[in-house]
């Protein structure tokens, strides 16, 4: 392990006795505890959310009979802040004043739900559009996913803002 090596001078000077010591066994003892912490630890496994997403159709309905008006959707905007908005216009009817401000109090997402759901002309086609912005977190939209399951609508949609609503957004929250 450590082996002290002497040399004999004559003189009257006094001998130095240099000292190696040997980092093998050292070496080993460390890679043998790296290895046991490594195999007693337990690694933390992801949290993922389950999206219940639909089977594939086997008779697709054409393009042009899966637009969905306005009246039949509500659309959601996840913001910065904790903010959220609502709306249920098209591009060109989406003002300041259409884009309305609420809180993922499960309550008040519902009953916005419900309402929009009321006024819908076709009920079956109704469904809510999800769409976090940038700024948006995660725990907001798990919120948001969890405030559409306590509503108990199956149609629900995730999707990028679209441009013109993401001018009237930045317009809301100046």
């Amino acid at each position: 392990m450590a082996e002290v090596i002497t040399k004999e001078k004559s003189g009257g000077k006094q001998n130095k006795k240099p000292i190696k010591i040997d980092m093998t066994p050292m070496v080993d003892l460390n890679f043998l505890l790296l290895m046991f912490f490594m195999f007693t630890s337990s690694f933390t496994k992801p949290n993922v959310m389950d999206l219940g997403l639909p089977a594939k159709d086997p008779n697709p309905i054409p393009i042009n009979d899966k637009v969905i008006d306005q009246l039949n959707q509500i659309t959601f905007i996840i913001g910065e802040n904790n903010r959220i908005f609502y709306h249920q216009s098209n591009e060109k009817d989406l003002t300041e004043a259409g884009l309305k401000e609420t809180d993922y109090n499960g309550l008040n997402v519902s009953k916005i739900i419900s309402n929009a759901y009321e006024k819908a002309p076709k009920k079956e086609n109704f469904t809510i559009i999800v769409k976090p912005t940038d700024d948006a977190n995660y725990k907001n939209f798990v919120d948001m996913m969890d405030n559409i399951s306590i509503s108990k609508k199956e149609r629900y949609g995730i999707s990028e803002i679209k441009p013109w609503e993401n001018k009237v957004y930045e317009n809301v929250i100046k």
